[in-house]
């Protein structure tokens, strides 16, 4: 339920512009949702971070989250460069996260949270 109401979060920021956010808010929905799958498998602390390695988590659990670990991976990227300036070379994150990046974060983030929906 948290990262239904962050993902509604995130459109609000990509509709106000605040692309770089909108792909923060993007990861931290598909982290969340993997987090959610887990603790539903009776899993008693998950941690970690990274979409990536949450979904190959998923997957021994159902195999079909495999197939999703690949293609929702590149989420794992904008987990620190969307938040600290220091994070990218001469640049700060409000400029180098364009609408194009923040939609493609958005598209991936639905897709995990249409397959765990599937097996919630």
């Amino acid at each position: 339920m948290q990262a239904i109401a962050d993902r509604d979060g995130a459109e609000i920021l990509f509709e106000g512009g605040s692309f770089h956010l909108a792909c923060f808010i993007a990861q931290q929905v598909a982290e969340k949702a993997l987090k959610a799958f887990l603790y539903s498998k009776g899993e008693q602390i998950v941690t970690g971070h990274s979409v990536e390695t949450l979904a190959a988590w998923c997957s021994e659990y159902n195999p079909e989250f495999e197939r999703l670990r690949e293609e929702v991976a590149p989420l794992d990227g904008l987990y620190i460069p969307t938040r600290y300036p220091n994070g990218l070379p001469d640049s700060i994150p409000a400029r180098v996260f364009t609408r194009k990046s923040a939609i493609e974060a958005l598209r991936l983030t639905d897709l995990v949270l249409e397959k765990v929906r599937n097996y919630l």
